[in-house]
């Protein structure tokens, strides 16, 4: 059943695939994004457009904070359902700017939640982020776990995400929302500053690569298109009557540690890293690992690419991106 999606943050990484799909599955899509300066506006600009070729898709350039312009989309276009992803990322620059952090990503989705409930939108899904488990010992990470000791800035403000979403389920019974702990995403279009796709262009052009620790931390990698399953099952999920509040997680269910990358990248690429050492970073955890037995069960999620495959493919990805275009011969 065709339905009416907002998306916010729609022009990034993970939002501009989760557009192309719903689009591709008949859905009509309205992109909100205010494409700030974190990275590469022009980036975020390419990333849509194919989407922007499409007749039932629309893009409003805005700020989810813009309670009066929140108000004005979401009454003016009155989606089914808002799938809102906008969110100041990254865990290492929110040490930096801790208060800019809490302002986009908490007061932002108060705001777009309170402008839901004012237009009567009564489906919302919510990305969150495994880093919201903290640096625990105790694993796979659980939906169930407590979820109170966050080790950053950009960690605590997605637990706050979460917090409000089930706050205002209680408050307005109507509204059903899935909050999702997306567990590093990988794939075509990652942002730049990312490490799978910093090494991968460090490591083709020979520079060293720069490893904090002494690459022992793990990471459950999950590939876009995984991801993107999940959201669209979780987007599907809101219909059911009886959803008020939901958790889950959208990880790979395995653990790659940060040496086997590297490695996995070089043989990708062909070549040998050459690895700077530093020290580990205040606001990284020792490792990532997702149970995803609840959303397997309820959502029906069932990640199909593993690490080896999902490399193969960005590096694919990545060097078709490089390559220069073909001259163009005039006719005579």
């Amino acid at each position: 059943m065709a339905e009416h999606v907002l998306v916010t943050g729609a022009a990034g990484f993970i939002g501009s695939h989760i557009v192309d799909a719903l689009l591709a599955r008949g859905d009509r899509v309205v992109g909100v994004d205010n494409f700030d300066d974190f990275y590469d506006p022009a980036i975020k600009r390419a990333n849509l457009g194919a989407a922007r070729r499409s007749d039932v898709f629309s893009l409003v350039e805005s700020d989810v904070r813009d309670d009066a312009a929140m108000r004005d989309v979401l009454r003016s276009t009155r989606p089914d359902v808002i799938v809102h992803l906008a969110a100041r990322a990254g865990v290492r620059p929110s040490i930096a700017a801790p208060a800019l952090y809490a302002d986009v990503n908490v007061r932002g989705t108060a705001v777009l939640l309170e402008s839901a409930r004012d237009a009567g939108v009564k489906r919302v899904v919510f990305a969150s982020s495994s880093s919201v488990y903290g640096d625990t010992s105790v694993v796979p990470f659980r939906e169930s776990d407590s979820a109170v000791c966050p080790v950053s800035p950009y960690a605590a403000t997605k637990r706050a995400g979460e917090l409000l979403c089930e706050t205002f389920a209680h408050l307005e019974p109507r509204l059903r929302i899935v909050s999702l702990r997306f567990f590093t995403v990988y794939g075509p279009r990652q942002r730049p500053d990312l490490a799978i796709h910093k090494f991968a262009r460090l490591i083709d052009s020979g520079q060293p690569i720069p490893v904090f620790g002494d690459g022992t931390t793990s990471r459950d990698y999950t590939y876009v298109s995984d991801t993107v399953q999940g959201v669209l099952a979780a987007v599907d999920r809101t219909r059911e009557a009886d959803v008020q509040h939901e958790l889950y997680n959208l990880g790979e269910s395995q653990t790659t540690t940060l040496a086997e990358l590297v490695a996995l990248l070089e043989g990708a690429l062909g070549r040998t890293a050459s690895i700077q050492r530093l020290a580990p970073q205040p606001g990284d955890v020792q490792r990532t690992f997702a149970d995803i037995s609840r959303a397997r069960a309820v959502l029906g999620y069932s990640p199909g690419v593993p690490i080896q495959e999902g490399i193969r493919r960005f590096v694919a990805w990545l060097r078709e991106t490089a390559r220069p275009a073909t001259p163009v011969v005039p006719s005579r």
